[in-house]
């Protein structure tokens, strides 16, 4: 459920229309729900309650902007990061650094420092040199690292080739087969408290089974290092779960994966942690757009809007579906192919799609746009960067301006050499 609804013949954003944020704003604008991005902060929670002790850590990639964190740490989620950057915006929107959960295969020596420095809760070893360096910089400040081991436990999700983490050709985390080795070697070293392992299988998850199938595998994987000696009181679930995109869709509902995480994990005795994504902002937030042309086609029309792959990327980048609305439906339906002014023929949102009908000048939205939308936005054919509202019952506010083209280009230098 979202808080985006037609009201007598036109699309509000709770109680605001999305015509007056047109009017007042400019298109193209992401806009964003706060009642909806509590409701699923909440809904995720409840959901998992089922499962015992367990610790929510949004994934900030998702959507990393600074109202949206405030939302989530406002009802009580602490943050997955996988950048130096991300670890800044978490801290700066209130979210505790003790709930910081630092991922990511790329962790470079100054990031560890700063995790360090900043005393995060949890560091997310990828590799076993990761995890001596990490140990190294904590030994030098006085300081012990709470860790866990990221195990890949060769698990194909079922999603995208491009957001799948967990099988063994993936670039995450080290081989199941060899972690209780690594385990071992990476628990002797001073520096380093390693409390558990974790896992991440893949975004966009349309069934539970492969995450039931990897957390089994995980669950045998924390008896076997318990066997061996070590003390395991955290595992790390990540996160995944999928939402509808198309209308008619149906993804599993937290509630379910709550049941199947207490019904495997009942003789584990761990903190579990849970880095949920998607599945708290993407359906809180929608894509406004303007239709500049209807141009004709061979086939169908084009309906050329002013929002571009270079503000909604995941058409181009996954052919991925958006469900296109018209903000103020006539009741009738047209064919035609949805695409942006970029000058690439990847700039394309829809081809040969049933929509409503529109015209040179009127309002539409792409739905499902809360999550990796803006924050994979780019300049590209130097357009602006494109804002971002939240909504609050009747009132809004831009919590990210749009960005001209011409204050990109005051970053930018011609050396004198060049004349």
């Amino acid at each position: 459920m979202d808080h985006f609804t037609l009201r007598s013949g036109e699309l509000y954003a709770e109680d605001v229309p999305l015509a007056r944020i047109a009017a007042e704003v400019g298109t193209p604008v992401y806009v964003y729900s706060r009642a909806t991005l509590e409701r699923h902060a909440r809904v995720f929670r409840d959901g998992l309650a089922a499962a015992g002790q367990v610790r929510l850590a949004y994934a900030i990639k998702a959507n990393p902007n600074l109202a949206v964190l405030r939302v989530l740490a406002n009802q009580g989620y602490g943050a997955d990061v996988v950048s130096a950057g991300e670890m800044a915006r978490a801290l700066a929107a209130g979210m505790p650094a003790a709930g910081i959960v630092f991922s990511g295969v790329g962790k470079s020596r100054a990031e560890l420092a700063k995790g360090l420095e900043a005393r995060i809760g949890q560091f997310n070893i990828e590799l076993e040199e990761e995890g001596r360096v990490l140990a190294a910089l904590a030994v030098a400040r006085g300081m012990r690292a709470d860790a866990v081991l990221r195990v890949n436990p060769d698990v194909d999700a079922g999603t995208h080739a491009k957001i799948s983490t967990g099988r063994k050709e993936n670039k995450f985390g080290v081989p199941i087969s060899e972690a209780p080795a690594m385990f071992d070697r990476l628990a002797d070293l001073d520096g380093l408290a390693l409390r558990g392992v974790a896992i991440h299988i893949g975004s966009q998850l349309q069934a539970l089974a492969p995450l039931e199938t990897a957390y089994r595998r995980i669950g045998r994987l924390v008896a076997e290092l318990r066997a061996a000696g070590h003390s395991i009181d955290r595992v790390d679930l990540g996160g995944g779960l999928g939402v509808p995109y198309r209308p008619g869709e149906e993804y599993p509902a937290p509630a379910a994966l709550g049941a199947m995480v207490a019904e495997v994990t009942r003789d584990w005795g761990v903190e579990l942690m849970f880095e949920p994504g998607r599945v708290i902002a993407g359906n809180a937030g929608v894509l406004l757009t303007q239709v500049i042309w209807v141009k004709p086609g061979v086939v169908h029309p084009y309906v050329i809007v002013d929002a571009a792959m270079n503000d909604l990327a995941r058409p181009a980048l996954y052919d991925a579906y958006h469900h296109f609305e018209a903000v103020r439906p006539c009741g009738r339906r047209m064919t035609a192919n949805i695409a942006g002014p970029v000058c690439e023929s990847g700039d394309t949102f829809a081809m040969g799609r049933e929509i409503d009908v529109v015209a040179s000048g009127d309002l539409a939205i792409f739905r499902t746009a809360g999550a990796y939308g803006a924050t994979m936005a780019s300049s590209y054919n130097s357009r602006p960067l494109v804002p971002e509202v939240m909504v609050d019952g009747d009132r809004y506010a831009v919590v990210a301006d749009r960005i001209a083209a011409e204050t990109i280009m005051d970053a930018e230098r011609v050396p004198e050499w060049l004349g």
